[in-house]
């Protein structure tokens, strides 16, 4: 069963990061089309500047739950694997992954009263006045969906470190 949670998550994540790819290819589309634009017939597309930023946010927003699943991000490795048993690496990476699931988490909550906050006054953007709440909205989706993402492993972890802990002896722990 939780191999096909994963299974799950990862066709889910699939999706958001090709959207996230959308979201990039519109951006050079765009960035183009606004150079030839100014360049051959002198108009610019107005709000360029802020359609690309929007864009960007909302791709970046897209892809990061599949990164966290596929372990895409940049991680450091302190190469602890010669100082510290595999039990104390594993409490670690737990300590660890509770730390940024709870910050993720905050994140995620004050997006989500930002994008009401936007909405409720009407916040747009400056040139186009495009609205930012739906923004704002889906990149707080996406942030939840990197919550989940990181919940996932914290969980994987855990059990991995409790499978690890029974000898074959009829479970008795081992020390950490």
């Amino acid at each position: 069963m939780f191999k096909s949670v994963e299974n799950g998550l990862k066709k889910v994540f699939a999706v958001t990061d090709i959207l996230a790819g959308v979201c990039f290819f519109s951006v050079m589309a765009l960035v183009l089309a606004n150079i030839i634009m100014r360049n051959l017939f002198s108009m610019p597309i107005l709000g360029t500047v802020e359609i690309v930023g929007l864009l960007v946010a909302t791709g970046l927003g897209l892809a990061l739950a599949n990164c966290e699943m596929s372990d895409g991000h940049i991680g450091m490795d302190l190469n602890l694997d010669k100082l510290l048993s595999k039990g104390t690496q594993k409490v670690i990476e737990i300590v660890s992954y509770v730390i940024s699931l709870s910050f993720w988490a905050i994140v995620v909550w004050r997006l989500f009263v930002y994008a009401s906050t936007s909405f409720a006054n009407g916040r747009v953007t400056p040139t186009a006045s495009i609205p930012l709440y739906p923004f704002i909205f889906v990149l707080g989706f996406n942030v939840f969906c990197l919550c989940v993402a990181i919940g996932y492993k914290l969980v994987r972890n855990i059990r991995e470190m409790s499978a690890t802990r029974k000898s074959p002896r009829g479970g008795e722990e081992e020390s950490i």
